[in-house]
């Protein structure tokens, strides 16, 4: 009978302490500083099967919200990107508030659209396609071809990439080497893997690059992509390579969040930057001031893979690469990714009057003077100035959630380079630009630059040449 009663107050306790430690609500667990459990709290096919079941809901949400903010049809212009194979897009795809526009808009005052509700939708922070659950998402193009060359799988069971085609980066993009500006584009038309890297690359890089590149194109376990239960991956994965998403070098448009906010609802969309020009840049990371190349390298093993939770990264297995060997080979080579050429361009940064057309030479007094685009993006060190600013857009519109995402204050932003534009749409930090019109309209109106209709066309032209 005292055996009953124990074991009776046992399963009472131990029921109670099951409560105790139930699983948080998505309300809950969104308050938190750490919002992945350790252990799973869920066998890995009930989280697949209800991720799956729910993904139609969750895509239906996105493609609404980006359809009411854009125009995604496919409008090239008659210029290609770098490459040759993929036309620019063309035209102010953001869309307006009913019954203005952008010089009614450009003539209100900051607190005036705010207080009206009048900033345009589009020019607000872009949210994750999953923004609740965060982590890579990867075009099509990208998934098909790993999937055709190494049999490895960058396909989320929760989610599709949300926007179109037409208005990512070429694919593949050409790669063109600091060291060797005289063979032009090197990628013979390929998408560098682990499985041909040496065949194409050989006798054109040297044996420390040629490390550095196998490492950036070897898998490591990631947050969505490992062999644990809390993957997003159908099958367990070896993970993902650097070169996934900086393709070749440059970018796919692949996104994921920023490791620097919390909660989960305000952390920020992250498009994939180009790695063309790293020998350049002074500082790294969207959000952070990193200051070598080598940082940078061994930051994103912990941020990109893990979103700087390290336990999390301690399960799944982080690669922890040696700095003065492997670090410093990988570094090298992102070193070797130059941008593409612009043969309109002096070695000052200036256009070269013999070969500008009348509208590109306007795009560049626009530039200097009424546009203050040199004051961040300077073009004698490749238009940028290795600082962060803070646009302060916050002044335009009121706090609010959207798709999940908390819209607040994002502040200082380092100044990305202008250098080869054209090849990395879609623009700012969370691709919430799709074109470079987009992007002139963004910033005459965060500014206050008032640039009239010419200067606009002017300035698109302008960057489109360097």
């Amino acid at each position: 009978m005292a055996r009953l009663f124990a074991l009776a107050v046992l399963l009472a306790s131990g029921s109670a302490l099951a409560q105790q430690k139930k699983a948080p609500t998505p309300k809950e667990a969104g308050d938190q500083t750490y919002t992945i459990p350790v252990v799973a709290e869920e066998p890995f096919k009930a989280v697949m099967d209800r991720d799956v079941r729910d993904k139609a809901e969750v895509m239906r949400r996105q493609k609404a919200l980006l359809e009411s903010r854009y125009d995604l049809s496919n409008r090239p212009a008659k210029m290609a990107m770098s490459g040759g194979r993929k036309p620019v897009q063309q035209g102010v795809r953001v869309k307006l508030p009913a019954g203005v526009t952008w010089d009614q808009l450009a003539a209100m005052r900051p607190e005036e659209i705010r207080e009206k509700g009048l900033f345009p939708q589009g020019f607000l922070p872009l949210p994750h396609v999953k923004h609740a659950a965060g982590g890579m998402v990867f075009p099509k193009m990208e998934i098909d071809e790993i999937k055709k060359q190494e049999e490895r799988s960058l396909q989320r069971f929760d989610v599709d990439f949300d926007l179109p085609e037409h208005l990512l980066p070429e694919f593949p993009p050409p790669i063109f080497l600091s060291q060797r500006p005289d063979l032009g584009d090197v990628s013979q038309g390929k998408v560098l893997t682990i499985r041909n890297f040496f065949e194409l690359m050989n006798g054109k890089l040297t044996p420390v690059q040629m490390d550095g590149l196998r490492q950036l194109l070897t898998p490591f376990p990631q947050a969505e992509f490992n062999a644990t239960d809390s993957r997003k991956a159908t099958e367990a994965s070896t993970g993902v390579a650097c070169l996934d998403c900086h393709v070749n070098g440059h970018t796919n448009g692949t996104f994921h969040l920023n490791p620097d906010n919390r909660p989960q609802a305000a952390r920020l969309r992250i498009e994939t930057v180009s790695l063309r020009g790293m020998f350049n840049q002074q500082i790294h990371g969207s959000k952070r001031s990193l200051r070598s190349v080598e940082d940078f390298t061994e930051f994103e093993q912990r941020t990109a893979y893990f979103n700087g939770d390290i336990a999390d990264a301690a399960k799944k297995g982080v690669n922890e690469p040696d700095r003065p060997t492997q670090v410093a080979n990988m570094a090298q080579m992102q070193n070797m990714f130059d941008f593409p050429p612009a043969p309109k361009l002096l070695p000052t940064g200036r256009l070269d009057p013999a070969q500008a057309t009348d509208l590109e030479k306007l795009g560049e007094k626009v530039f200097w003077e009424k546009g203050q685009c040199a004051t961040c993006h300077v073009p004698v060190t490749a238009f940028m100035d290795n600082n962060m600013h803070d646009l302060r857009v916050e002044r335009f519109y009121k706090p609010q959630t959207v798709n999940d995402q908390l819209i607040h204050a994002e502040g200082p932003i380092k100044t990305f380079t202008l250098r080869g534009i054209k090849d990395s749409p879609p623009y700012l930090h969370d691709g919430r630009l799709l074109t470079l019109e987009d992007a002139v309209e963004f910033f005459n109106l965060v500014l206050g630059t008032k640039l009239d209709a010419r200067e606009k066309e002017a300035l698109v032209h302008y960057l489109q040449a360097i």
